[in-house]
C-alpha cells in the first residue's frame, strides 16, 4: 500500500512538471496563403518567468525613483531635514505674518476711531494703550462705575505726584533697532525682559536713542551684545549680534549702525534678534515706546 502511495505521488509530481514544461506554439498564419507568419513555442513556466521578471524590474524602478528623487517626501513618516526646517521655518513666518496682519488692521480700526472722534488723540502713547481704551470707550458706563470714579477723583484731586512715570520719555523718539517682524513679546511675568524679532540676514543694527556705550563685547548669554545708556533713565540691551560696531565709551547718535545681525547660514544660540529696554532699572515694554 505504501509503494502505491509512493507510486502515485511521483505520478502526480511528473504530470504537474510536464504539464508546466509543456509548450504551446503559437502561430501566425497569413488568411490569404496560409503561410506561417510567426511562430513562437511558450510554455506555462516560460510565462511565469518572464511575468516574475517585470514584476523585479518594475520594482526595482520604483526604489531608484523614490530613494533618487524627492518622491521620497510624500512617503508617510519619511521627511528630510531640510524640508522639516524650511516647513518649520514656514510656519514661524506664517505665524509671524499673521500676527503682523492682525497689528496692522487693529491699528487702522483705531485710527478710524481716533478720527470718528471715539478716542481722544491726545490719551494715545502705543498701539497697547490704544487698544485698552478703545475696549472701555466702547462699554456702557454703570452707576457703580460712575460713582466709583467720582470717589476715586475725590481722592486723587490734592494729590501732586506723577502718576505715570513714563510721561516724561514723551518727548523722546525711539528708533527701531532693526526692521524685522516681532517673534516672541515682552512678558515680565514669565521674566521675558525683551523681545525677539526675525530680521533680514546681515540686516545693520541701530541704536534707538543717543547714548554712551555702557558694554560692547561677547557674553554667554547673549552672544555678542551692546548695551547703550540714554538719557532719563533709559538702557537699551542688543543681543545675539554677528559683529560689533561700537566699543565701550563711545557716544552714539540715535539711528547710527552699532552692529549687524547674524547672517542666514550662520549658526547661535538663539535664531533671533533680542532688544531690551530698561529705565532706571525696570524692564519695560519696547513696544510701548517703538512701532516695529
Amino acid at each position: 500500500m505504501n509503494k502505491r502511495k509512493t507510486i502515485k505521488r511521483k505520478s502526480k509530481k511528473l504530470a504537474f512538471w510536464r504539464d508546466i514544461k509543456f509548450k504551446y506554439k503559437l502561430t501566425i498564419i497569413n488568411e490569404s496563403t496560409l503561410e506561417e507568419v510567426v511562430g513562437i513555442r511558450v510554455s506555462k513556466l516560460n510565462g511565469i518567468s518572464v511575468l516574475l521578471s517585470a514584476l523585479t524590474v518594475l520594482f526595482v524602478l520604483a526604489a531608484l525613483i523614490i530613494t533618487f528623487t524627492p518622491l521620497r517626501n510624500y512617503l508617510p513618516g519619511y521627511m528630510n531635514s531640510e524640508v522639516r526646517a524650511q516647513v518649520v521655518d514656514n510656519a514661524l513666518r506664517a505665524d509671524s505674518l499673521q500676527l503682523l496682519l492682525d497689528r496692522q488692521n487693529l491699528y487702522m480700526a483705531n485710527i478710524k476711531a481716533i478720527l470718528t472722534g471715539e478716542i481722544k488723540a491726545d490719551t494715545v502713547h502705543s498701539i497697547d494703550s490704544l487698544t485698552a481704551l478703545r475696549g472701555d470707550s466702547l462699554m456702557e458706563v454703570t452707576r457703580r462705575e460712575e460713582a466709583f470714579r467720582k470717589q476715586y477723583e475725590e481722592q486723587e484731586r490734592y494729590n501732586l505726584s506723577n502718576p505715570n512715570p513714563s510721561n516724561n520719555s514723551e518727548s523722546l523718539i525711539f528708533f527701531p533697532p532693526v526692521r524685522g517682524l516681532v517673534v516672541t513679546a515682552f512678558n515680565a511675568e514669565s521674566r521675558h525682559w525683551g523681545i525677539e524679532l526675525a530680521p533680514n540676514p546681515g540686516e545693520s543694527v541701530i541704536a534707538t536713542l543717543d547714548g554712551v556705550v555702557m558694554l560692547s563685547g561677547y557674553t554667554t548669554e547673549g552672544g555678542y551684545m551692546v548695551m547703550i545708556q540714554h538719557s532719563r533713565g533709559f538702557v537699551s540691551v542688543y543681543k545675539w549680534c554677528r559683529s560689533l560696531n561700537c566699543k565701550e565709551g563711545d557716544r552714539v547718535k540715535a539711528g547710527q549702525v552699532i552692529a549687524q545681525t547674524m547672517g542666514k547660514s550662520e549658526k547661535s544660540k538663539s535664531p533671533y534678534f533680542t532688544f531690551e529696554l530698561w529705565q532706571e532699572g525696570r524692564a519695560v515694554n519696547p513696544e510701548h515706546y517703538i512701532l516695529f
